[in-house]
């Protein structure tokens, strides 16, 4: 292959399974070249990935060293992103009866969703997190892509259990968004014993829905090591869980008046 085919696919390949290592011996054996010329190709691959600001090239030293590909995302992106998700959310079109906000079509777009995984993929890149654990429906699509971007398995808590998911473990938990007392359930063979669990969710109000995800991975003596949401609600102020990180606060929302009060978060980083 020519340089420039080589470094094409090296971008690729890396880019296409983030923060997966590769040895540097896999290259040399896929493109049949020496490892000076391999390490020269990467050093060309990172300048270009850091150039268009979707992340970089890392290598890793000794004996069971490599490379991977750390996704990126800069200061000036995230605020970009934020106001842009404010914006958004603030549409008065928005509004549903009890004063909830309609969502789905922001998290259920890739190209809104790419960007915020984007974000809590830096945001918790060293938390050493062993899963990525959401609870259905509208926080899995947020949660796949910040699993896939730190090379991560999901898992998905469920409302119900599933035949499909075999032996279960159900809890109970209080629903600040609904109010009421819910359940919860996880597959027994979804986690292993001693793990650490980074939690991604579309939406928190008080912090039961993150409490109970909390309470479901103790249960097999996994502690949670972060937690992520896209939108926090300012109210009420007193939480649940106190370290958190969202990426937006929800203010008063209003169908009486017709406003949706939506607001960065400034200390995310």
């Amino acid at each position: 292959m020519k340089r420039t085919e080589r470094i094409g696919a090296l971008i690729r390949i890396l880019s296409e399974t983030p923060s997966k290592a590769y040895s540097l011996q896999y290259f040399c054996d896929l493109f049949d070249c020496a490892k000076s010329s391999i390490s020269e190709d990467i050093q060309t691959a990172s300048a270009s990935l850091q150039y268009t600001g979707t992340g970089y090239l890392e290598t890793i030293a000794g004996a069971k060293g490599g490379v991977r590909f750390v996704p990126a995302i800069s200061d000036e992106e995230v605020l970009s992103l934020q106001q842009e998700f404010c914006d958004r959310l603030k549409n008065p079109s928005r509004l549903l009866g009890g004063n909830f906000v309609y969502t789905s079509d922001i998290f259920y777009d890739p190209s809104i969703v790419t960007r915020l995984s984007r974000v809590f993929a830096r945001k918790f890149r060293n938390c050493g997190a062993n899963y990525v654990a959401t609870v259905e429906t509208k926080g899995i699509p947020l949660a796949y892509n910040v699993a896939h971007l730190l090379n991560l398995p999901l898992i998905v808590i469920r409302r119900e259990a599933r035949i499909s998911e075999g032996s279960t473990v159900s809890i109970n938990y209080f629903s600040g968004s609904y109010d009421r007392l819910q359940k919860m359930s996880m597959s027994k063979r979804a986690i292993r014993s001693d793990s650490k669990v980074l939690i991604i969710d579309d939406f928190m109000r008080g912090g039961g829905s993150v409490t109970g995800i909390s309470e479901m991975v103790g249960e097999f003596g996994c502690t949670v090591c972060g937690i992520g949401i896209a939108i926090v609600a300012k109210e009420p102020e007193r939480k649940k869980v106190s370290d958190f990180s969202p990426l937006i606060y929800l203010g008063e929302v209003s169908s009486e008046k017709k406003i949706i009060e939506a607001f960065p978060n400034t200390d995310l980083f």
